[in-house]
């Protein structure tokens, strides 16, 4: 490259329009080629010479070496002296990048380029996310990480409920590779003989529709033995699953809804659904089928936790952490009751109290098994404000008699005269003279019956 940019130079210098410097260059250029001492030029801005330059520099091209005594007598012209204006430039960028990301993201005290360590000080074998993983997170994310590890280590599930693009997907791939001891080099050392160890299998329930996302997810972010009990190949995973060539099996909401009763016998060291709320209904097939794995490490990823139902609730975290919120007829009498009384718009002041104050008490109990955050509280200060232009466009000539033909008519010249005196003498205006609520079936003649017969007249 720097060979490249001497050339390049070389042939520069005849075209210089500068006589009165072009001497000193040229005793300049023969001092370098005697000396070896090179002095660069500065090109002009995006030239191409200048690009070559930042190449060389970013691959920490130097210039020939030259001994201290030629170092000493050709101290006036050094490269530092001639880019001065240019390394000031850079360095300025670079502080105020600095800063910019310093403001954005909020790293730990270990720094994003070394491993989240998850377990407390003095436990073994030391639980944490790897470094090639962690220097990739979100402090939300690491934040969502350290949430499912307690999950894990208190042996039960909870729900991981952030926002939709918060990356649940990528938090719960690094859960588990600080749980399964994956690191840069974990090819081999946890598949020996292309088997898993003792630490167990992960089953991964997801909507046909995402199962390729978290396969993709999975070979970007880990080293993870991914397989897919899905399509006609199930039979075959099976064989691997028992053979213990399997570490993360991801299927369908459909096929484990059919196949459930074989999935079910395997002994799960976790088991993750995805969009649990699928889970919201207790009579379903598919509800009914979860109750039957065997693990109490389930987690559930939802950015809807309830939909309609408080009851919905309940079943979703009966699932997860089974016993977390009580027998289901106590959880009606306590808060589902309660909650929808003091909801209503006549309710008087106690119950509305005594709504409150249950409502209190079930965040505090779901605070333990559930993390809940939005865009705006977490990445609200990277996204882009949104911004609404408006643009008119002009009518065509054949949209111009269409719109004066539509206006002739005499229910749209009806609306448009309805501010007028009404015809029948009375001071009111035609709007308020001629509306009869007593004609269900509304009439022909009047503002009030004819904006929705307009509506649809213009929707044609």
């Amino acid at each position: 490259v720097m060979s490249l940019l001497r050339s390049f130079k070389e042939s520069l210098k005849p075209c210089s329009n500068f006589p009165s410097n072009f001497s000193q260059s040229s005793s300049v250029s023969q001092e370098s080629s005697n000396d070896t001492l090179i002095i660069p030029r500065r090109p002009p801005k995006s030239s191409l010479a200048q690009q070559l330059q930042r190449l060389g520099e970013t691959y920490n091209f130097s210039l020939p070496q030259q001994n201290p005594e030629t170092r000493r007598e050709k101290a006036p012209v050094e490269k530092s002296n001639v880019f001065d204006d240019e390394e000031k430039e850079k360095e300025q960028e670079q502080e105020k990048f600095g800063r910019h990301q310093l403001g954005q993201f909020q790293f730990d005290h270990t720094g994003p380029f070394e491993p989240l360590v998850l377990s407390k000080d003095g436990e073994y074998p030391i639980i944490q996310v790897p470094a090639s993983i962690n220097c990739r997170l979100l402090e939300h994310q690491r934040e969502g990480v350290k949430f499912l590890y307690k999950l894990y280590k208190n042996k039960h599930g909870g729900i991981l409920g952030d926002d939709m693009g918060l990356g649940k997907t990528i938090q719960t791939i690094a859960f588990l590779a600080a749980v399964f001891g994956k690191d840069e080099s974990s090819d081999s050392t946890i598949l020996k003989d292309n088997k898993v160890d003792k630490k167990g299998y992960v089953l991964i329930i997801c909507p046909s529709s995402v199962i390729q996302n978290w396969e993709i997810e999975f070979s970007r972010w880990s080293t993870f033995n991914v397989s897919i009990y899905h399509g006609p190949n199930r039979d075959m995973i099976l064989e691997k699953l028992e053979a213990c060539g399997v570490e993360v099996l991801i299927t369908s909401f459909d096929s484990y809804r059919i196949h459930g009763s074989i999935l079910s016998e395997v002994n799960w060291e976790i088991v993750i659904v995805d969009e649990a709320h699928r889970l919201k209904n207790e009579k379903s097939k598919l509800y009914m089928a979860c109750l039957e794995l065997k693990t109490r490490n389930r987690i559930g990823l939802t950015g809807t936790i309830m939909q309609n139902k408080i009851m919905e609730l309940y079943n979703l975290f009966d699932w997860v952490a089974p016993g977390s919120l009580g027998t289901r007829e106590h959880f009606r009498e306590f808060y589902d009751e309660p909650l929808k009384h003091g909801q209503r718009l006549t309710a008087p002041e106690r119950f509305i109290r005594i709504a409150d104050e249950r409502k209190q008490h079930l965040v505090a109990v779901l605070r333990k098994y559930l993390l809940r955050r939005t865009k705006e509280e977490t990445i609200g200060h990277l996204m882009m404000g949104k911004e609404d232009n408006v643009v008119f466009c002009t009518m065509s000539d054949l949209q111009k008699r269409a719109y004066r033909r539509l206006l002739q008519l005499p229910e749209i010249q009806c609306l448009i005269n309805k501010d007028l005196p009404c015809s029948c003498g009375s001071p009111l205006t035609q709007v308020e003279c001629c509306k009869r609520l007593d004609n269900l079936d509304g009439c022909d003649s009047c503002p009030f019956c004819l904006v929705l017969p307009c509506l649809v007249k213009l929707q044609q």
